[in-house]
């Protein structure tokens, strides 16, 4: 049990059975435990009696511990001074004082995180705080998550699940809102029984949809903790799809007052970060890495030949993976493969429909001779298999999922000069940074004519893509978790 501390508040002159005569009143001295165990008190309020307290919990000169338990709150620890009276039932008055609280150790399993919130900033200090997420319900929720599986979005919910799966705070989550696990049914019992939303104690939402509007709005009323993931800005919202550009402004002001909802906004980088400081957002935003599964990208090397055989490939492959869109750079990609003789590949959806970009329609439906478009693939180990160089131009990220993938693999890397990569890699250690066309073509050129170079920079990505291991994202999720809870 973590140290207290109180204050004596004992007479000098009149001895107190059990306590120690050489300490002064007004001394501070550390109460060293507390015997017995609560028993579960149920829609009451009521001291509860622990053995001999005074002598058993050694506070001193005075001061008695006493100790209610609660189904609610879990355990409070108050300190009262012995020789006034008798501690009433109700509203923490003693004697018609209210009595000074001395902390709160939450060893109930029914109390959640808003309960002990609640309790803490009624009556003291929460102690016992390396259990205090043991057991917290957190629902942790994409929504449109089938419809965004194929996104980076999706792979860093995964990351997460998988992260807080890993944590030793025990912490449980749920991955909807929903009664019953559908809005349908929830909605029909929410009409009969009341009950719409399941129960969790904390939200960690990573969309920004009408669905997860409505569970923050709920959530906000019943005091519980809400932590929003900002995986989406209206800067990299910009250049993705038909007319995404002219839904970028009305986007900001709807991303500034959204993520104001949250007790906590997290977000991947430290540039966006900045970003959303500067639309304001009226929350306390932290960065936190989306992480790498390293274990996702295990032996990859064995699907070198079946892919480059399949999409027919030679030489020293450049590749980029993930959705072809404009703002990941296709233009520059498509330019910079025009004047080189290597071979091009980028693994990853695109929309050939009206509702894609006409740049993506026109580069996909016309590529130049040496760039394959393959789509969708089933196993991203094959693209990074396949590929030796990662070309990825892209002119605004807010970490980008591909780049560490490619890092674990072991491949050189050559990406745009923008602020969120300086953040996370270091141009000529782990990467190549370029900032123009003739740039992109030279970085190819030199790791083609020096294969040391390519193996050097692919070495050094591995360590740095282990730098953002899981364990990492669990540390971070939990002190997100605890930052909001007990505030």
């Amino acid at each position: 049990m973590p140290r207290l501390f109180t204050t004596v508040t004992g007479n000098d002159d009149m001895a107190v059975p059990g306590s120690d005569p050489g300490v002064a009143t007004r001394d501070q001295i550390c109460v060293t435990g507390v015997t017995g165990e609560p028993i579960e008190i149920r829609r009451q309020r009521e001291p509860v009696a622990f053995g001999d307290p005074a002598s058993a919990a050694n506070v001193l000169a005075g001061t008695l511990l006493i100790v209610r338990a609660s189904s609610r709150f879990g355990l409070l620890v108050q300190d009262i001074d012995s020789l006034a009276g008798e501690l009433s039932i109700g509203p923490h008055l003693f004697d018609g004082r209210r009595t000074r609280p001395l902390g709160v150790s939450f060893r109930s399993e029914s109390a959640s995180p808003v309960h002990r919130r609640y309790a803490a900033s009624r009556v003291g200090n929460v102690i016992d705080t390396a259990e205090l997420l043991s057991g917290v319900r957190v629902l942790n929720y994409l929504e449109f998550e089938d419809r965004l599986d194929r996104s980076g979005i999706s792979t860093s919910v995964a990351h997460q699940r998988a992260a807080l799966s890993r944590t030793d705070a025990d912490v449980r989550y749920l991955t909807t809102p929903w009664y019953g696990g559908d809005m349908v049914l929830a909605g029909l019992n929410r009409l009969v029984n009341g009950q719409g939303l399941a129960e969790f104690d904390l939200v960690h939402a990573n969309m920004i949809g009408p669905g997860t509007a409505f569970v923050v709005r709920q959530a906000k009323r019943k005091d519980i903790p809400v932590v929003l993931h900002a995986h989406v800005t209206s800067e990299d919202f910009a250049e993705s799809f038909r007319g995404s550009n002219l839904l970028a402004k009305p986007l900001r002001r709807y991303l500034k007052w959204f993520y104001s909802q949250a007790d906590l906004v997290l977000c991947p980088s430290e540039y966006t970060r900045r970003t959303l400081e500067d639309y304001p957002i009226g929350a306390p935003i932290r960065s936190i890495t989306n992480g790498i599964d390293l274990d996702s990208m295990a032996g990859h090397e064995q699907f070198r030949e079946e892919y480059r055989d399949q999409y027919e490939l030679e030489g020293m492959v450049v590749f980029a993976v993930g959705s072809v869109f404009e703002r990941k750079g296709l233009t520059t990609f498509c330019e910079v493969a025009q004047t080189t003789e290597y071979d091009f590949a980028w693994f990853g959806e695109y929309d050939g429909s009206l509702l894609g970009s006409r740049t993506v329609r026109k580069w996909t439906k016309h590529p130049p001779e040496n760039v394959t478009f393959t789509g969708w693939i089933e196993d991203k180990r094959g693209a990074f298999a396949a590929g030796d160089v990662f070309l990825f131009p892209s002119k605004v990220e807010n970490q980008g999922l591909v780049v560490l993938e490619a890092m674990a693999a072991g491949k050189a890397v050559v990406l745009r000069d923008i602020p969120v990569f300086r953040e996370y890699y270091e141009d000529g250690q782990d990467c190549l940074l370029c900032s123009t066309r003739e740039e992109f073509e030279d970085a190819l050129e030199r790791l083609k004519a020096n294969p040391q170079l390519r193996e050097r920079l692919g070495e050094n990505a591995k360590e740095t893509a282990q730098q953002h291991s899981l364990d990492r994202v669990a540390e971070g999720l939990v002190d997100a978790y605890q930052e909001v809870t007990t505030h």
